[in-house]
């Protein structure tokens, strides 16, 4: 059977992830899981660990990337929180529901 991903050739690594379905649900789900204190514990953990890292000048182009990598993960995590926690497209009365 081919493979669609290799039938589609370098568009296939395009810049953007596809569109998720239900990504407001997602986004609480984040925010859900994050609310407490174990998880402000591990956020604050991603951060020391991954946003606030900082390479010496001799660093490589390879491992230049691989932090930026790193940080864009961790920066979508936390961008999915806030949204989640703003109520992700959800009116007022439905936000204060979640609550």
């Amino acid at each position: 059977m081919p493979d669609p991903l290799l039938e589609a050739g370098w568009e296939a690594l395009g810049e953007h992830p596809p569109p998720v379905e239900h990504e407001d649900e997602l986004a609480l789900a984040f925010a859900h899981c994050f609310r407490d204190a174990a998880g402000a514990m591990v956020l604050e953990y991603l951060r020391r660990c991954f946003l606030d890292r900082r390479l010496g000048p001799n660093a490589s182009d390879a491992e230049l990337r691989h932090v930026e990598g790193q940080r864009s993960v961790v920066a979508h995590v936390l961008a999915l929180i806030e949204r989640g926690r703003r109520g992700a497209g959800r009116t007022t009365n439905e936000r204060r529901k979640m609550l």
